[in-house]
């Protein structure tokens, strides 16, 4: 018996009644076996004896404000490898999934997909006896308009309820600003975005003020969230001085920021605290050159400028001549550097682990990219979700509560002797770690926000 079967492109526009979703535009790809969708805050929970998972869903590429949460019995859970090689266990969910005037149920595995070029994949298990692709077509079944995408999920305009929470940064259009901004509206604040370099201020005592290029205001901001570049610590700690004397809560305070990007101070307040850290040499003069090799176990090890961000800066020297060339260099530019013992065990990996208000909430393992000796994101570096020891996450949390940080990311190597703290940063990026560990860290800060503020939806 002949079944005549839909003629599919290589994108659709599909929905899944299932979830709510009246429309997605979706990958048909025949050469991947399961079909996944873009999900985030993947946390399963057992309703009467049975497994069940709950999960957010964000259909709109590049749009996470469009947002929805979803529960739906677990009906399995598997390990899939993904395009680029790697493997993970995923929960899958069963769902109606509807092509055209066409419906009927597929497996759906939840993944994030959130650097992917469409929120939802449609592999061959799928489409199986029901249609045939043609790779050459696209939206065969139904194309909609960007207007009637917005008529499909639009929501009745409520007045903002919530907190004023400004975003202090210096670029609007990195990953990092777009989620707090996505999460903080998701939420229902009103949050904006401020460059640093367009806020003034008024040191007064009777009328002291934050101003915005053009004379705004900002004295009424509930909270600000600092996002300040190392170039700009000066300037941005004497800002958030400003807030903090308006009594505007600051996420993270001057202080707290100023003394973590002090490489050489931070490491002093986190050995002082108990922590245990690689062993570092500091000297001012070049004649203690051998002195400051061998005080850290001689070579291989690192130097490492104190001015240095993102990986930048920081040299393995290889053998102790090698490291006496570089520390002369160093000395010649009169700049000041740190060396420190190399831990060849870890083998070009550590960790990051991301705190918010005392509570370690997503950790990854950082790979160092080929012919790199360091675990560097900004430079080819990878990364994957792990679980860290509990030991790693006390060292986390007492690290941020050393300099008082509401929000950290705090880098951990693993060493024959335990965790060794590495560095403690301020403004930790968010693209890799939600990336990796699909977990909505942007919303998690906010909820820092509402907490130490008391604010709760109306």
């Amino acid at each position: 018996m002949n079944i005549e079967k839909l003629i599919i492109g290589s994108e659709e526009w599909c929905s899944l009644p299932s979830l709510g979703i009246p429309a997605i535009k979706a990958r048909v790809d025949s050469g991947a076996k399961t079909s996944s969708i873009h999900a985030y805050n993947i946390k399963p929970f057992i309703r009467e004896s049975q497994s069940w998972v709950a999960f957010d869903l964000a259909p709109l590429q590049n749009d996470r404000k469009t947002a929805m949460s979803c529960e739906m019995p677990v009906h399995d859970r598997r390990v899939i490898k993904s395009s680029n090689g790697s493997s993970e266990k995923r929960y899958v969910v069963k769902v109606s999934l509807g092509l055209g005037d066409h419906s009927w149920e597929i497996e759906l595995t939840l993944a994030n997909r959130d650097s992917m070029g469409y929120r939802m994949l449609l592999g061959r298990e799928a489409i199986s006896g029901k249609a045939l692709v043609d790779p050459s077509q696209s939206f065969c079944l139904r194309h909609y308009t960007e207007d009637e995408i917005r008529q499909f999920y639009k929501k009745d305009e409520k007045s903002h309820s919530g907190l004023k929470i400004g975003l202090l940064a210096s670029n609007p259009a990195l990953y990092s600003n777009q989620r707090l901004i996505e999460a903080g509206e998701q939420r229902g604040h009103e949050i904006e975005f401020f460059n640093v370099r367009n806020c003034y201020m008024k040191l007064d005592a009777g009328t002291p003020a934050v101003n915005y290029r053009g004379g705004r205001n900002l004295n009424h901001l509930d909270a600000i969230i600092p996002r300040i570049k190392p170039a700009m610590t000066f300037y941005g700690c004497a800002l958030i001085r400003q807030f903090e004397s308006l009594d505007v809560f600051t996420l993270n305070s001057a202080s707290s920021i100023k003394q973590s990007r002090d490489k050489l101070f931070s490491l002093q307040k986190l050995f002082k605290g108990g922590i245990d850290i690689p062993t570092t040499g500091f000297a001012d003069s070049p004649q203690e050159t051998e002195e400051l090799i061998d005080m850290v176990g001689g070579a291989p090890l690192i130097v490492k400028l104190l001015e240095g961000t993102q990986g930048k800066g920081v040299v393995l020297a290889e053998t102790s001549k090698a490291a006496e060339s570089v520390i002369g260099a160093f000395k010649s530019l009169r700049a000041n550097f740190l060396v420190q013992e190399f831990i060849k065990e870890a083998q070009g990996k550590d960790l990051r682990l991301f705190v918010v208000n005392n509570r370690v909430v997503a950790a990854i393992e950082r790979s160092a990219a080929a012919g790199e000796f360091r675990a560097n994101l900004h430079r080819g570096g990878s990364a994957k979700k792990i679980v860290p020891t509990p030991e790693e996450k006390q060292v986390a949390i007492k690290a941020a509560k050393i300099f008082n940080l509401q929000v950290a990311g705090v880098d951990i190597i693993r060493s024959r002797r335990g965790p060794l703290l590495l560095e403690v940063n301020s403004s930790p990026g968010l693209e890799g770690v939600e990336a990796s560990t699909g977990k909505d860290i942007a919303g998690a800060m906010i909820a820092g926000i509402e907490k130490k503020l008391g604010w709760v939806p109306s």
